[in-house]
C-alpha cells in the first residue's frame, strides 16, 4: 500500500507543471527578468522560484490530476497562452521605448549602420539597442519588475486553471495595448521627428537656392552630430516620461485593477 503522503506526489507534480507552463510563459517575456541578455539557466531558476513559492498557495484552487491525455494537454495549453498572454503584456509596454530608438536612428540619420539584435531582429540599430538596454536597466533599477510579478499572482483568481478562455476580451487587451505602445513610442521620438521634418525642409529650400551644391551630401554629417545632441539633451525627459508611463500601465495589468 502506498503512504498517503507519496501518493499526493502525482498530484503535486501535475499542480507544479500547471504553475510551470503559466509562470514560465511570462518570465520569459517579461521586461528586465526576461531579457534575451539574461542567460536561460537564470530566468529558468526565477520561474522555478515562483513555483516554490506559490505552489502551497494556490494548489488548493488548482484542477485535480485529470484521467483522459487529451484533457491534461489542453490545461497545459491553456496555461501557456495565459502565461504568454500576460507576458505580451508586458513586454509591449517596454517595447515602446526600444520603438523610440528605432524612430530616432531614422530622423537622425543612423538606420543605415544595422546591428543584429535578438529581440527586434536584423534591422535592429544602434539607439534601439541602446535604448532597449535602457529600458531593463531602469525596470530592474526602479523595481517595476514586481507589479507583473504580483499580477501573476492575481491571474490566478481572475483565470482560473481549466476554465473557458475569454478569447475575444483578451484579444481585444492585446490590441488595445499595441495601440498605446506604438502610441507612446511615437510620442517619446515625437522631438526627433519634428527636428528631422524641419531640417529636411530647410534643406530642400537650401536645394532650390543653391542647385549647384550637394546639400544633402554636406549635410548628412550635420545632421547625424545635430541629430545625437539633441538626443542627448532630451534623453532625460524621454526616459523620464516612459518611467512614469510604464508605472501607470503595469497598474492596470489584468489583477491589479
Amino acid at each position: 500500500m502506498i503512504p498517503a503522503d507519496q501518493s499526493a506526489l502525482p498530484l503535486l507534480a501535475f499542480h507544479a507543471v500547471l504553475l510551470l507552463t503559466r509562470i514560465g510563459g511570462t518570465v520569459m517575456l517579461l521586461p528586465g527578468l526576461g531579457e534575451a541578455d539574461v542567460p536561460a539557466s537564470i530566468r529558468l531558476a526565477l520561474a522555478l522560484a515562483l513555483v516554490l513559492l506559490l505552489l502551497p498557495l494556490l494548489s488548493p484552487r488548482l484542477p485535480s490530476l485529470p484521467e483522459a491525455p487529451s484533457e491534461l494537454l489542453r490545461l497545459v495549453l491553456l496555461e501557456t497562452v495565459v502565461g504568454l498572454w500576460l507576458g505580451l503584456l508586458t513586454r509591449l509596454l517596454a517595447l515602446a521605448l526600444m520603438q523610440a530608438g528605432q524612430i530616432a536612428a531614422l530622423m537622425v540619420g543612423l538606420a543605415s549602420p544595422l546591428q543584429m539584435d535578438a529581440l527586434l531582429g536584423a534591422q535592429s540599430t544602434a539607439t534601439g539597442r541602446l535604448f532597449g538596454l535602457l529600458a531593463a536597466v531602469l525596470v530592474l533599477g526602479s523595481g517595476l519588475y514586481a507589479p507583473p510579478l504580483r499580477a501573476l499572482a492575481e491571474s490566478y483568481a481572475l483565470l482560473p486553471p481549466g476554465g473557458p478562455l475569454p478569447l475575444g476580451s483578451t484579444a481585444e487587451v492585446v490590441a488595445q495595448a499595441v495601440a498605446d505602445s506604438l502610441g507612446l513610442a511615437l510620442r517619446l521620438a515625437a522631438p526627433l521627428v519634428l527636428a528631422a521634418v524641419l531640417g529636411h525642409l530647410a534643406l530642400g529650400l537650401l536645394a532650390r537656392l543653391a542647385p549647384r551644391v550637394q546639400v544633402y551630401a554636406v549635410a548628412l554629417p550635420a545632421q547625424i552630430l545635430a541629430g545625437l545632441l539633441l538626443l542627448a539633451l532630451l534623453l532625460p525627459v524621454i526616459l523620464g516620461l516612459w518611467l512614469e508611463a510604464m508605472r501607470e500601465g503595469l497598474l492596470h495589468l489584468p489583477g491589479l485593477r
